[in-house]
């Protein structure tokens, strides 16, 4: 029997607008439950997302077999389609991000298990 497979760490990036914040903490106080259960399903794990000098640092990790489609299952989701439209509006994309894009890729440069 093989070990199990690592789980996939993913981190990104985008800014929070300044005076979106409070809207923000506000609605991560309360995410709906089926958002929750749509990550959950897409096998999305550890997720957290962090805030420093309104720029919102996320992580979390993926312990499935078909990322893409894991990830477009969650983009189909009804419920998460709501829940970018509150959320979204109080993000803005990096200047690096391209066009469409959102929030970004972070480079993994140092990992300590």
């Amino acid at each position: 029997m093989s070990a199990p497979r690592a789980p996939r760490r993913i981190a990104s990036v985008i800014h929070l607008r300044p005076e979106q914040e409070v809207r923000y903490r506000e609605l991560h106080r309360a995410v709906p439950q089926q958002v929750l259960d749509t990550l959950s399903r897409a096998h999305i794990t550890s997720y957290s997302i962090f805030l420093r000098d309104h720029t919102l640092f996320a992580y979390y990790e993926y312990t499935g077999e078909d990322y893409e489609a894991d990830m477009a299952s969650i983009a189909e989701d009804p419920a998460t389609q709501e829940w970018w439209t509150l959320t979204d509006p109080c993000q803005q994309p990096l200047d690096s991000a391209e066009p469409g894009e959102r929030w970004v890729d972070a480079e993994e440069v140092f990992h300590l298990d």
